[in-house]
């Protein structure tokens, strides 16, 4: 069974990271109707941050049986490296049905440095 192309809008920052930043991906994730957003960073996410990411609800993957993933998860460069992968529904293996697509170079504006920020398609099915 064959569903629809769900986004995950991915955010990457360094240096000093704040709540404001994950409220931003939150919103953007809910502007473009993303499945989930996953914000990246150097340091590790603040008790602030842990909880704007928590206000963010779940996506639920209707074709794994309901399976909830959390819509605003946040990694560290750290966890990356040491194998922690984003919690999402799995590809479907040799269908060449996930896409990336580049989002546009964003422009600094002194309050955050972005390193680069890219948005993931992924096929709803199972």
């Amino acid at each position: 069974m064959r569903g629809s192309a769900q986004q995950i809008i991915f955010s990457v920052k360094g240096g000093n990271v704040t709540p404001s930043q994950v409220r931003d991906l939150s919103g953007v994730v809910q502007r473009e109707n993303a499945a989930i957003g996953v914000f990246i960073s150097m340091n590790p996410p603040t008790s602030e941050m842990r909880k704007e990411a928590a206000s963010g609800g779940f996506y639920t993957s209707s074709e794994l049986g309901n399976k909830k993933y959390s819509r605003i998860q946040l990694l560290t460069i750290e966890e990356l490296l040491n194998g922690k992968k984003v919690d999402c529904p799995p590809f479907a293996a040799g269908r060449g049905n996930a896409t990336f697509k580049r989002a546009p170079e964003a422009k600094p504006d002194g309050r955050s440095r972005t390193k680069a920020s890219s948005i993931h398609e992924f096929e709803d099915e199972w």
